[in-house]
């Protein structure tokens, strides 16, 4: 077995063994925000639950199938969450198999009161691209377990990155979806994310002593409780610097996205302001920011006054 540490990309299309009863498969959908591309778990070797189908094409399509063993079935579909490099293979995968999609609701299920209020006021999502037609068959609550031969996974609603997310536990294994990723931060792009959510997903996990993660991108976490130190002290820091920017002047979301950026590529700029978005609408949330006017993605926050 390759050593779960391993974060060299391996080849796409071909389903490569990580531990005893689960293979990887990997989209070919790499860039700037899949990383080396999107990863496929098939877990079981008579039951096969697949796990993240990802993204619309004909060849992973083919490529799931043809990893399915003589005497096996998929039985299960279980979709993280649902932006299209996720979810949009499911209905395909389900028309072939049979097998019914599972995951905690459609693209807007789960969303927080506060991240209604500004998608009903025309806040519209940003970064991955939301997979707006997406609908399981099943709906999974928190907690609620998923069960095949010689395996069982319970479902943890995990919103942050988006509010439909749920991750995966088995055993002491998670399947993180797009929440904790070795490579890099995750996106929170509002409405569909949200830091207050994130953070306190994020604390829940902490709270578990797992021995490995499997994101949706990249390789394996092999020392969770680390990462999600990381993750938090991550965000705590880059909430600082944006409680700095606005103390020293106001400013946009894109504005204050240059100012603390300051080493990150003019391509991914666009996904850095959603980010600073995400944080200054937590800091308005918990009194420590407003808006100039109208709350919108292109308001000016500013420091409250004292």
């Amino acid at each position: 077995m390759p050593d779960p540490s391993d974060d060299s990309a391996p080849p796409a299309g071909f389903a490569r063994g990580l531990s005893p009863g689960l293979r990887r498969i990997l989209a070919p959908n790499p860039s700037a925000m899949t990383f080396w591309g999107t990863n496929t778990y098939l877990l079981g070797d008579r039951d096969i639950a697949v796990i993240d189908p990802g993204p619309d094409d004909p060849g992973h399509l083919r490529a799931i199938l043809d990893a399915v063993p003589p005497g096996a079935r998929v039985s299960h579909i279980l979709v993280t969450h649902a932006h299209r490099d996720h979810s949009p293979l499911a209905r395909s995968l389900a028309a072939a198999t049979g097998a019914p999609v599972m995951a905690f609701g459609g693209a807007t299920a789960g969303r927080s009161t506060a991240m209604e209020e500004l998608a009903a006021a025309g806040l519209a999502g940003g970064g991955e691209g939301v997979d707006h037609d997406f609908e399981p068959d099943v709906r999974l609550a928190d907690g609620a377990e998923i069960e095949g031969a010689g395996w069982r996974l319970t479902a943890l609603h995990t919103p942050g990155h988006m509010g439909n997310h749920v991750s995966l536990a088995w055993g002491e294994t998670l399947f993180t979806g797009d929440h904790v990723m070795g490579w890099a931060s995750s996106l929170v792009s509002p409405p569909d994310g949200d830091v207050s959510d994130f953070m306190a997903s994020c604390a829940r996990l902490r709270r578990r002593g797992w021995r490995v993660f499997h994101p949706g991108h990249g390789g394996p976490v092999a020392e969770p409780r680390a990462r999600l130190d990381w993750l938090i002290g991550h965000r705590r820091a880059r909430e600082a610097q944006i409680r700095a920017a606005l103390a020293a002047a106001p400013g946009t979301a894109a504005e204050i996205a240059r100012r603390i950026y300051t080493d990150t590529p003019e391509a991914l700029l666009p996904a850095a302001t959603r980010n600073v978005l995400a944080h200054l609408l937590d800091l308005r949330a918990r009194g420590l920011a407003e808006p100039e006017g109208a709350l919108r993605e292109h308001a000016v926050f500013a420091a409250p006054a004292r």
